[in-house]
């Protein structure tokens, strides 16, 4: 049921921009980062990066805001070949007021099937603590396990199974 609930549309330039993001030649780590427009009730395109790390990233999303996040980087794996996945990030830090959370949950569903992507990370800041950066909480576990992306933080996959990079 959950799957079915849409509570904002995607804006048609985001819609565009996701595409043009998902066939990009270039080979440096990317991110679009969109945000909810709660008076248009659609998820829209809040900036977007190039050459930008991880930890840059982090930098770069609000501490009391959820946010959604593509990201592209480069990842080599242990045979050599070069590849660069995409990631869907869900951010929804702790003391994000109530109806924004809802908003992002009930629009991400949606956001995630128009950009056609199949592995979604919830990046959050909570307790059981796994893990701190600069003596803030930047990972808390829950039921569907953990994963350290190669050049990634650690982030928690939705769903049963945990990516192996």
């Amino acid at each position: 049921m959950s799957d079915s609930l849409v509570v904002c549309e995607v804006d048609p330039e985001l819609k565009e921009k996701l595409r043009q993001f998902r066939f990009r030649k270039e080979t440096d780590n990317a991110a679009i980062i969109m945000k909810v427009d709660k008076d248009r009730q659609m998820v829209v395109l809040e900036e977007e990066f190039q050459n930008i790390s991880p930890e840059e990233l982090k930098t770069e999303l609000p501490e009391r805001q959820p946010r959604f996040v593509v990201y592209s980087y480069k990842y080599v794996h242990e045979d050599g070949r070069v590849s660069y996945p995409l990631c869907f990030i869900f951010s929804s830090p702790v003391g994000c007021k109530p109806e924004q959370q809802m908003m992002y949950a009930g629009s991400k569903n949606r956001l995630v099937q128009t950009a056609e992507l199949t592995k979604v990370w919830a990046w959050g800041w909570g307790s059981p603590v796994l893990g701190r950066r600069r003596g803030r909480v930047w990972a808390s576990r829950s039921e569907g396990g953990w994963a350290e992306g190669p050049g990634l933080p650690i982030l928690r996959e939705e769903g049963a199974s945990v990516l192996a990079l």
